[in-house]
C-alpha cells in the first residue's frame, strides 16, 4: 500500500481496494467496473458532521445511483462501530467502510490521512468507470459537503 503525502488527483487510476461494509461484507472498488463510485470520506463515525454527511448520501441514495454512481462512506471506525452507527442513522442504502486495519490504510493511499489526528480528511473523490479519479474535493473539517454540488459533479 503506497503512502501519499497529498491528496490523489483528477486523472489518475484509483487505487484499488476491499474494505468491510457495516454489515461486515467486503467492498470491492474494482467490482464496480461500468459505474462511478463516490467515495466519501469522513473523519470519524457518530460526530456531527460526519453524520449529517452520510445522512445527505442516504437521502439522495436513488438520484446519485440514477447517474450510475455508487456511494460509500469511508473512514478509519472499526465495523461495530459502523453498524451501530449506521442503526442509529437508520441506513437503508448507503455502505460505510471500515478503513480501519491497517489503520487509514486505503485512505493514506489516497492521500487523505491526517497524522496529527489519526483519522481521515473530509472529501469526495469520485472514479469514474474507466477506474481513474474524475472528481476531488478536500473541505475543512468542520464543513459539510454540499450535496448538489456533488451531485451535478456526477452528470
Amino acid at each position: 500500500m503506497g503512502e501519499r503525502n497529498s491528496p490523489i488527483t483528477t486523472g489518475e487510476i484509483a487505487p484499488d481496494f476491499t474494505l468491510k461494509d457495516q454489515y461486515g461484507k467486503d467492498f470491492i472498488l474494482s467490482a464496480n467496473k461500468g459505474k462511478k463510485v463516490l467515495l466519501s470520506f469522513h473523519p470519524l463515525a457518530a460526530t456531527g458532521v460526519c453524520t449529517q454527511q452520510m445522512k445527505a448520501l442516504e437521502a439522495h441514495f436513488a438520484a446519485i445511483t440514477a447517474l450510475n454512481t455508487l456511494p460509500v462512506g469511508i473512514s478509519v471506525d472499526a465495523v461495530p462501530s459502523k453498524k451501530l452507527w449506521s442503526d442509529d442513522m437508520k441506513l437503508k442504502n448507503l455502505r460505510i467502510l471500515s478503513d480501519f486495519w491497517p489503520h487509514g490504510g486505503v485512505i493514506k493511499q489516497y492521500g487523505l490521512f491526517r497524522d496529527k489526528n489519526g483519522f481521515s480528511e473530509r472529501a469526495n473523490i469520485i472514479v469514474g468507470v474507466d477506474g481513474k479519479v474524475k472528481w476531488v474535493k478536500v473541505y475543512e473539517i468542520s464543513i459539510l459537503p454540499d450535496i448538489d454540488e456533488v451531485i451535478s459533479q456526477l452528470t
